[in-house]
């Protein structure tokens, strides 16, 4: 027997408010729920971009950063992102540090699906092979940070809303991803605080 996965759902407040089944969320009243994005690096300071599974509900096809997901109710924000790298993409990370604590959005699919995230954004550098999982990533691609960011901000590359909003708020954490300063968990919103 499957368990059904559950997310937080988030006041405006930033307080969680109770679960609701993953399944349920994602539709043209998407209520705001905790999520997480995160971008991987390797050694050399390129970005591993993915684009998301063909059948994905929301942006289907879409490349993106490398991995997205959400926190089950009470696991830290962190550890959900580590469990998602070895899910989605076989990876294994040592830790997740936390960059923008607070970011949040609302995205509109052509189809009326709504995305409505609270979704701190992590980094986290492996050196270990990547081994998409086909049920969440269609194709993987491993880009230099500068050329990615440009790309995003000179429109040059198309990407998820939520991966173009990041963007330029990295870039303001300096140009080496390699030296940007990871923020205390303190400044998550109390939703993501475990």
């Amino acid at each position: 027997m499957t368990i059904e996965e559950h997310v937080v759902l988030v006041g405006d407040d930033g307080h969680a408010l109770g679960t609701a089944p993953k399944t349920s969320v994602h539709g043209r009243e998407t209520p705001l729920h905790l999520a997480f994005s995160s971008y991987v690096f390797d050694r050399e300071g390129r970005v591993l971009l993915t684009r998301r599974a063909d059948h994905k509900i929301t942006w289907p096809g879409v490349w993106t950063n490398s991995c997205c997901g959400h926190p089950l109710p009470g696991e830290a924000v962190d550890r959900a992102v580590v469990r998602r790298l070895s899910y989605e993409l076989g990876l294994t990370a040592e830790r997740a540090d936390l960059l923008l604590p607070t970011f949040s959005y609302r995205a509109v699919m052509a189809n009326g699906i709504v995305e409505h995230e609270l979704c701190p954004v992590y980094r986290v550098v492996v050196d270990t092979p990547v081994v998409p999982n086909p049920d969440e990533v269609a194709e993987v691609r491993w880009m230099p940070w500068k050329e990615f960011a440009e790309g995003v901000a000179g429109g040059l590359l198309v990407v998820s809303p939520w991966c173009r909003e990041q963007v330029p708020l990295l870039v303001e954490l300096g140009s080496d991803p390699m030296t940007w300063q990871p923020a205390p968990v303190t400044a998550l919103p109390p939703a993501a605080r475990v």
